[in-house]
């Protein structure tokens, strides 16, 4: 996590605040400035308030660091990274960050969230993605098999045409492919595509079957033609992606005039930032008023959007 931390850091002299709401903030500052040293990039931390101003301007093109919320009015960052280790009651700090860093669980620390203008740097996003969900993927289903009734109870809403092409995009081990045949048939084709071998092998029994293709795929630049599928099918997808905006227009891209987006989750949002501990905000991308202009900017038309307790569900068609 680190060095995909440390990728996002823009080039040339760089003032950055690691801040958040308990001690990790420091120790997160000092372990990144190793690892941005230990890469051959010039970096000062500051320790004191008057290194803010003085002192550190020594080292030429360096990142001067500080860590912790002493910090936060000393002078102004050019990025701040939050990072999120408890509750932030009303989530202002983390919603001024540029990189959000989760230590909810402190053995798996994961980049949450990545500004769209940093979020291109460097391969962050495959590196922590594949990070988190390879060593999951054995037991995942363990955990969570139970849900499965609530995907098919997702795809039977969805009304997906009989006969077309469903992409299940972020597919983990397979639990929406049952349900996707039945509601394609059988002369309709089931894909399944996800960024992380491990999750793949693991659906290999439900795509057998349900006669549906494995493809390792990137969400954000998936191998398959314009306007290809009649459905795409995406479950907790969404929020793992570091430029939403841009992963939607990838997902309209392949989508053919009047063909359908499936968004879902098997537990409401507010349940799922409980469990990770964190406060939900109303300019998250799913939720409402973002989601409706989120989909609208990249081809979208929003019909249908369902933020239950025990349930998330959301329903777009592809405009002309």
């Amino acid at each position: 996590m680190l060095c995909g931390l440390a990728g996002l850091i823009p080039a040339g002299p760089v003032s950055v605040l690691v801040d958040g709401s308990s001690a990790q903030p420091a120790a997160l500052a000092a372990r990144l400035a190793a690892t941005l040293t230990a890469s051959g990039r010039p970096c000062v931390r500051l320790t004191g308030m008057d290194d803010a101003d003085t002192g550190s301007d020594a080292v030429e093109g360096a990142v001067r660091l500080a860590g912790g919320p002493g910090w936060r009015g000393a002078r102004t960052w050019d990025v701040m990274i939050w990072v999120r280790a408890g509750r932030d009651p009303d989530g202002t700090g983390e919603n001024a960050a540029d990189i959000v860093i989760d230590l909810y669980d402190e053995d798996w620390p994961v980049i949450r969230r990545v500004a769209a203008s940093l979020a291109s740097r460097g391969s962050w996003y495959l590196t922590e993605t594949r990070a988190f969900f390879s060593p999951r993927a054995a037991t995942w289903d363990t955990k969570f098999g139970d849900d499965m009734p609530a995907y098919a109870a997702a795809v039977a809403r969805a009304g997906i045409r009989r006969g077309g092409v469903v992409i299940d995009v972020g597919c983990g081990t397979g639990r929406a492919l049952p349900a996707l045949r039945q509601a394609v048939g059988p002369r309709g084709s089931v894909i399944a595509a996800d960024l992380t071998p491990a999750m793949l092998a693991k659906a290999c029994a439900q795509a057998s079957a349900a006669r549906a293709a494995l493809v390792l795929a990137d969400a954000r630049a998936l191998p398959f033609a314009d306007a290809s599928a009649d459905a795409l099918f995406a479950a907790g997808l969404i929020n793992h992606l570091p430029d939403p905006e841009a992963g939607l227009g990838e997902l309209a891209r392949v989508t053919r005039t009047g063909g359908l987006l499936v968004l879902f989750h098997p537990s409401g949002r507010a349940a799922l930032a409980a469990r990770h501990g964190r406060t939900l905000t109303r300019d998250e991308p799913l939720s409402a008023g973002p989601l409706t202009r989120l989909t609208l900017s990249t081809g979208w038309q929003l019909i249908a959007y369902d933020d239950a307790v025990d349930h998330f569900f959301a329903l777009a068609i592809r405009r002309a």
